[in-house]
């Protein structure tokens, strides 16, 4: 999101895809006092889907205890880049691998049962064998015309699951 202006168009698409792909409705939306999520369009799009809002008292980011949770896949996405020793550049692949592992790790919110397995019953929860973030890995070469002494295989670094 370039600007918070963008916000209520990004939450109306979050809102009917979550519909559509899912069946379940949005019931709460926490947020602080931001004036974005105040405005009068926005006010008038959840309570017409019955959608309530709850904001935090200012000044007290404790309660906002379960969105600083959610920053985890940053906070994870950091350590990955740290400890794989892979350069800053390639941010967007640790925060999407560290999200791929959190939503593949039982919550006891959700009576220790795994996110992607609820959502997506029907896929199998690992399509790929896991592998260390920053590891290396080889890609096997398919090109013509190889002979006996050359190579079969490309030497790259792991960055993530597609």
């Amino acid at each position: 999101m370039k600007s918070r202006s963008k916000l209520f168009h990004i939450f109306q698409l979050f809102f009917y895809e979550i519909q559509t792909q899912f069946v379940v409705p949005i019931k709460i939306l926490q947020s602080d006092n931001g004036r974005e999520h105040l405005s009068i369009p926005f006010k008038q799009f959840m309570a017409s889907h019955g959608i309530l809002h709850q904001t935090s008292f200012v000044y007290t980011p404790q309660q906002n205890g379960v969105a600083e949770r959610k920053n985890r896949p940053i906070e994870i996405g950091c350590n990955l880049l740290i400890l794989g020793e892979v350069p800053q550049s390639f941010w967007g692949d640790a925060i999407f691998t560290s999200c791929y592992l959190i939503n593949r790790m039982p919550f006891s919110v959700l009576n220790n049962k795994i996110p992607h397995s609820i959502l997506f019953p029907h896929e199998p929860l690992h399509p790929l064998p896991l592998k260390v973030f920053g590891s290396t890995c080889f890609l096997h070469n398919f090109s013509p015309g190889l002979d006996k002494l050359s190579p079969r295989s490309h030497r790259y670094v792991f960055l993530g699951f597609m």
